[in-house]
């Protein structure tokens, strides 16, 4: 009875793939245009009370990062979450303390949505309150083997969209940030987004962690395999955050990554966006904030093109399930 139920789910999924592979790129094209023109109207009214909560924030964060720059791999406490190779650290916690802690005695009507208080817990709901979604140290095995990929991501939503975004690197001294409207920054210079056009001239980022998922192991090496054949070459970070600020920079043509959380991307979502990069759905739909499977890419035909290749390749690692059962 079980085969029978799975070779049914295995034929809606492969019935879903075509339907969206049918209407792919008219989609890409029109909700990227109607995302940034709603995006910008909810928040017009708010200005200064962004900016006020911006120079808190940033001031926070470099100071956070402090304390990580330097720290001693004696210093460093190693717990494992859920899953034996999702770690986390004691200044994971600290950090996270520090900011809550700062945020909302200063903004005591502000919400938080943030790695280490959530843990294992349901996601807590996204309201239109000032809400800010924090990863204290995203890329903690990078922190924790002294690798410099790892950072501290600040995020801010009103009214449920991203009005800030603030990305610390504290070993390379880094500091992202944007505010809705204003673009985005490097250390306080302006930063763009890449002009590549095509998947074959590109440089893209992918995460192999995502490879550790069992069940859908054979969907993401097939995706893996696709954009390495196609793209000039990939390169794995291990830090979303950071994958998504290379790209604003222009260092990182697209980034592709399914089963993130709201707190990996929130700082980087508006900093890419005001970057002048596109960021949707790996279907090629709008993005969920809260359930954030996304494509990150410096043009809508670089997205394009990544979207139609990856639902083209789940149509054939779907069709393959199906002939095995």
């Amino acid at each position: 009875m079980w085969k029978s139920i799975y070779r049914r789910h295995l034929r809606n999924q492969i019935s879903l793939l075509k339907k969206i592979r049918a209407k792919q790129t008219s989609r890409i094209s029109n909700r990227t245009v109607i995302l940034s023109k709603v995006s910008f109207s909810t928040i017009m009214a708010n200005d200064q009370d962004i900016e006020k909560y911006f120079e808190f924030a940033k001031n926070l964060t470099l100071e956070a990062g402090q304390t990580i720059k330097d720290v001693d791999d004696t210093d460093k406490i190693i717990k494992s979450k859920s899953v034996g190779k999702d770690l986390v650290t004691n200044f994971d916690c600290q950090i996270e303390e520090f900011l809550i802690n700062a945020l909302s005695k200063e903004f005591p009507d502000h919400k938080f949505i943030a790695e280490e208080a959530t843990g294992l817990s349901e996601l807590p709901e996204l309201t239109d309150s000032p809400t800010w979604l924090i990863d204290p140290i995203d890329g903690t095995v990078n922190f924790i083997h002294n690798f410099s990929q790892y950072c501290i991501s600040v995020g801010l939503t009103i009214c449920k969209e991203v009005v800030l975004g603030i990305i610390y690197n504290p070993v390379s001294c880094e500091l992202y940030t944007a505010k809705k409207g204003q673009g985005a920054f490097l250390n306080e210079k302006p930063i763009r987004v890449s002009k590549i056009t095509e998947l074959k001239k590109s440089l893209l980022a992918f995460e192999v962690g995502s490879l550790r998922v069992q069940k859908n192991r054979d969907i993401a090496w097939a995706r893996f395999l696709a954009l390495f054949d196609s793209c000039q070459t990939i390169r794995n970070v291990g830090s979303a955050t950071l994958s998504m600020a290379y790209v604003a920079k222009g260092a990182i043509d697209c980034f592709q990554m399914d089963g993130l959380q709201p707190w990996d991307v929130a700082a980087g979502m508006i900093i890419v966006t005001e970057a002048g990069g596109t960021l949707i759905d790996s279907k090629g739909g709008p993005y969920n904030l809260m359930k954030p499977n996304i494509i990150v890419a410096s043009t809508a035909q670089l997205a394009c093109e990544v979207t139609k290749l990856i639902v083209d390749t789940d149509l054939k690692t779907q069709r393959k399930r199906l002939q095995r059962t």
